[in-house]
């Protein structure tokens, strides 16, 4: 047995684990009738990828093929795989893994403490793509708890569109939600055709159809200095203006900080402390 024959053996049971996890409804094509194996068909993971069927369950029977780097990526659009899923396969498949599936990057550690001095005021760092890359306790106490989600999920657009409880959050959610929206779309002139932006408004597409009713509108905002009015499970409703400031050691990122916008809003920032965060993500969990 050669080095490689164990790799193509990995990438192929690890492709049939990811195909077998799918839905027809999760990729836009009809439910239909009861099927023998779980998940997507090989033919249906083909078609949507754009390649021949025969190739791809050679692929994923682990023969000697060669696929480049344009397949693979289409393939891992298709199997919706995160960041690091993409990572293992194009690592399993020898072929150099694209920009999109690089992980984020970290915070300096003097930022993170600057973000922990401004409790009680939530606050967290934002890169141009809205990816959350860094918080407080005090946004972990409002927003909720995002250390359980996948790196990719941790997304301030994805989680308006796509998870239930931030429709509870913020009010009111569809004006809240349109000018994220629109500030997501100014940011993204900026990175028209990359990967990594392409695949979030895709898949947004995908499960909201509010996204898709608004994105059709081209709104576009820059971050100004605003009024939200959150809303805390225990605490009610809580007034915050929004503030960004710009990183010089992270060009595009943000640290964006929600300062209480009255007397009622301030006593209920402390008041918050008294509680835990919310962490169930368990909507997200089939989209994840």
């Amino acid at each position: 047995m050669t080095e490689v024959e164990p790799r193509r053996a990995e990438l192929a049971g690890f492709l049939r684990s990811r195909r077998e996890r799918l839905r027809p409804e999760d990729v836009g094509m009809p439910a239909g009738g009861r099927r023998r194996t779980p998940g997507l068909r090989r033919e249906e993971v083909a078609q949507l990828a754009g390649v021949g069927v025969t190739w791809y369950t050679w692929l994923e029977q682990g023969r000697p093929i060669n696929a480049s780097g344009s397949v693979l990526d289409a393939i891992a659009r298709t199997l919706r795989l995160h960041p690091d899923e993409a990572r293992h396969l194009f690592t399993l498949a020898g072929v150099p893994c694209p920009a999109w599936a690089s992980p984020q990057v970290a915070v300096d550690p003097a930022v993170q403490r600057v973000l922990d001095s401004l409790d009680p005021y939530p606050a967290q760092v934002v890169t141009p793509r809205y990816d959350v890359i860094a918080d407080n306790r005090a946004r972990v106490l409002l927003m909720g708890d995002m250390s359980p989600l996948p790196v990719h999920r941790r997304n301030v657009l994805w989680l308006l569109f796509a998870e239930p409880r931030w429709r509870e959050l913020v009010l009111p959610w569809k004006e809240e939600a349109g000018h994220s929206l629109a500030l997501f779309r100014g940011a993204r002139a900026d990175h028209v055709g990359e990967a990594s932006w392409s695949e979030l408004t895709r898949e947004l597409n995908a499960v909201s159809p509010e996204f898709r009713e608004m994105w059709r509108d081209h709104a576009v905002a820059r971050p100004t200095t605003r009024v939200k009015t959150f809303v805390h499970p225990q605490v009610g409703l809580i007034r915050l203006e929004t503030t960004s400031l710009w990183l010089r050691e992270q060009p595009g990122a943000r640290l964006v900080v929600y300062t209480a916008a009255d007397e009622e809003a301030e006593k209920s920032l402390r008041r918050m402390s008294d509680f835990p965060a919310f962490a169930d993500w368990s909507e997200l969990a089939r989209h994840a």
